[in-house]
């Protein structure tokens, strides 16, 4: 799957590109009609992370072209675009999804996220109908469902979690600082102790919400965001994830289109039920996406 993927830069509208990487299958395999499955990782994963590469290499052996889609300043791509990432950032998701369905015009377009990705996918299938996009189906591996939840609980949770994100994330606000030099000085930002804080200072300077709280409320899929979504979508959760609690599930729009699986266990975005080969989530993404 690695040696057929080819890069992709997709202009998203209002001067915004983001980076994909695509691979199409063996002529021998190809599915008649085509199907395409893009798939987008979580917050400080990327386009190569091995739980995206995993699925991507199950889907490519039976047929499907696959798109791994970056969001913005994630998998090396801080250069592509001066202004800096946040969660709210739909737009240029729905855009790139465009991109790619004008793309592969013939194809049956699928989606599939994980964590912050999954949260994505559900909001750009929301967003389908609206903006001319045709979603075969979706599958959202333990999406961010109230971010205010999530951050609380990182904040309060396993020190491990909270430290690897800090560490990857500050990691990109290097990068993103050294693609930009004259545009920002990160120092203050970098320094701040917790995810809190430094989020509450990356709001405030550089997202024009005016509070933690509105930026935050602004990418959760409570409520009445998920709505409009007419694509059948799966969610799937686990009982014991530690950032993503399962009790918010109950604040979701719940059309009919949405199905819901909550595991009791899993972790966040694990699902391993062996030590070697595809694990369970790997398995149940590639049998909902090969569905009618």
């Amino acid at each position: 799957m690695l040696a057929a993927s080819r890069e992709l830069i997709l202009d998203c509208g209002d001067d915004v590109r983001l980076l994909a990487w695509a691979a199409d299958p063996d002529p021998q395999r190809a599915l008649s009609p085509r199907r395409l499955a893009v798939l987008l990782h979580g917050w400080e994963g990327s386009s190569d992370s091995l739980y995206l590469l995993s699925v991507a290499q199950m889907l490519h052996e039976r047929g499907f072209t696959v798109v791994r889609l970056n969001l913005r300043d994630h998998g090396g791509s801080h250069a592509l675009n001066r202004e800096l990432f946040h969660s709210c950032r739909i737009a240029e998701v729905v855009g790139a999804v465009g991109g790619l369905q004008a793309l592969y015009p013939d194809a049956s377009l699928s989606l599939a996220g994980f964590s912050l990705g999954g949260n994505f996918c559900l909001r750009v299938g929301a967003r389908a109908p609206q903006a001319g996009i045709r979603i075969a189906r979706i599958v959202a591996v333990c999406p961010v469902i109230d971010p205010a939840t999530t951050l609380a609980a990182l904040e309060r949770g396993p020190a491990m979690y909270r430290q690897y994100f800090l560490f990857k994330w500050r990691r990109s606000l290097r990068a993103k600082q050294l693609a930009w030099p004259d545009t920002y000085d990160f120092g203050e930002l970098l320094a701040d102790p917790s995810l809190t804080a430094m989020t509450e200072r990356m709001v405030l300077k550089y997202t024009g919400f005016p509070d933690l709280a509105g930026y935050l409320r602004g990418y959760a899929i409570t409520g009445d965001a998920l709505a409009m979504l007419e694509a059948p979508a799966h969610l799937i959760t686990a009982g014991d994830d530690p950032m993503i609690l399962a009790h918010d599930l109950d604040r979701l729009a719940r059309p009919p289109s949405l199905q819901l699986t909550v595991t009791p266990r899993g972790g966040h975005c694990g699902f391993i039920d062996a030590f070697s080969g595809p694990s369970w989530i790997d398995r149940m993404i590639v049998q909902d996406l090969q569905r009618d």
